[in-house]
């Protein structure tokens, strides 16, 4: 028995069943990647707004930062986003981890403000914005 195939490069191919079958297999696997993609991409955004909040500082520095750490300690960047996530609900995070979280950070307020100095205060003797 003969199928036919719609899409949008050859509009109507004849496949076979065996053909059909492979093509069924190729976009359930594709399925459960992008599957999978979505809930990691839902995992980082979220390990985002924790050192948003963790490190007070813009969205955009934090998922760098996150790219950061990851590159560092040579981690996958969903399993530090993970990570961070048991953090900031009061777990541990791992040294290396936690170490690299805290120089990109340290980083990354300075790149946002290098003005600041840590007792609050700016260079120019004005208070903080948030004093």
């Amino acid at each position: 028995m003969a199928f036919f195939a719609l899409s949008r490069h050859q509009p109507l191919v004849l496949l076979s069943s065996t053909d059909l079958a492979a093509e069924y297999e190729r976009l359930m696997t594709e399925n459960e990647q992008l599957r999978r993609a979505v809930s990691s991409h839902a995992v980082i955004d979220q390990a985002i707004g924790a050192v948003v909040v963790i490190g007070q500082i813009a969205p955009e520095e934090a998922w760098r930062a996150l790219r950061d750490v990851s590159q560092r300690t040579n981690t996958k960047l969903r399993t530090v986003a993970e990570h961070i996530l048991q953090y900031a609900r009061g777990g541990s995070l791992p040294e290396p981890e936690r170490l690299e979280l805290a120089r990109a950070i340290a980083r990354y307020r300075r790149a946002a403000d290098p003005d600041e100095i840590p007792t609050g205060r700016r260079a120019t003797g004005d208070p903080a914005p948030d004093q």
